[in-house]
């Protein structure tokens, strides 16, 4: 979808649903008001849009929708400051301002054919989710596949039904761990990395997407590595507050590399040589 001659300009949208995923977190169904720009919006997996609560502020918000299923788009949003605050008072048919899709996310093209692992921490499920339910609505296109999530206690964790729901899939694995477990919880212990002792993936033909804090990066893609990964194996997404979302104000700028525009989703070749990259 264009966003019309001024980029910075927000589309009428709608909520059209909300549903609580954890103890801060929301997963927010928006719609446009102009159906043929819903029509006609389309964006790869792990891009994001600018969302504008009117009288507040604006902030950018991984979709965390899937391109195969049409229709309206969806954020997940955990409450953490002005915006989101107001965002999670907000009610069905409330009116907020989307624009975009910004960035450059994952497109099914670039990695058909591959086995897929794909690493969250925390929020980080929230794009990876779109991503994952885009490949499982293309199962055919792909081999074996991992998802490893971690986060930190079992009130946080996140699409606890769609997580039993993946497992289920042909030669999809899902392996959870939380960091301080209670008695609810039964499985794995420890970060996300001690799931790697439990992974039977080699690096032959396949290839690692991590979206989640940036202080678990370092440690994942060492994990990666000894297992015989090379950088152009390993995607990465990028956490930075994006202001304008078209490279512009060059509030998310590294080293002359926007994430808003040629990110958020690098391959690790791209940036070795960015320091404050990770």
């Amino acid at each position: 979808m264009k966003t019309g001659s001024n980029p910075y300009l927000p589309h009428l949208a709608r909520i059209k649903n909300i549903r609580d995923e954890n103890i801060d977190t929301k997963l927010f169904e928006i719609e446009f008001l102009d159906k043929t720009l819903g029509d006609n919006f389309v964006y790869n997996s792990m891009q994001f849009v600018m969302l504008s609560v009117f009288g507040i502020g604006e902030a950018p918000f991984s979709i965390s929708s899937t391109p195969s299923r049409k229709g309206a788009i969806e954020l997940g949003v955990r409450a953490v400051g002005d915006v989101t605050n107001v965002l999670h008072k907000m009610k069905k048919n409330d009116i907020v301002g989307v624009r975009g899709p910004y960035g450059r996310g994952i497109a099914l093209e670039e990695i058909e054919g591959k086995n897929i692992i794909l690493v969250a921490g925390g929020l980080g499920l929230v794009p990876l989710r779109s991503l994952i339910n885009n490949i499982l609505d293309n199962r055919d296109k792909f081999g074996k596949i991992q998802i490893l999530y971690g986060t930190k206690s079992y009130d946080e964790l996140l699409f606890k039904k769609e997580l039993k729901e993946w497992e289920k899939t042909r030669d999809v694995e899902v392996l959870v761990t939380l960091d301080k477990p209670d008695r609810r919880w039964k499985g794995n212990t420890g970060v996300v990395t001690t799931l790697f002792k439990k992974s039977k993936f080699t690096a032959d033909n396949t290839i690692a997407v991590i979206c989640g804090p940036p202080v678990m990066y370092k440690f994942v893609i060492k994990c990666l590595e000894t297992i015989g990964f090379k950088p152009n194996q390993i995607y990465v997404s990028l956490e930075r507050m994006m202001k304008c979302g078209v490279g512009k104000c060059g509030h998310c700028n590294i080293n002359g590399k926007y994430v808003c525009k040629d990110g958020p989703v690098f391959k690790l070749d791209e940036i070795t040589t960015l320091q404050e990259a990770l």
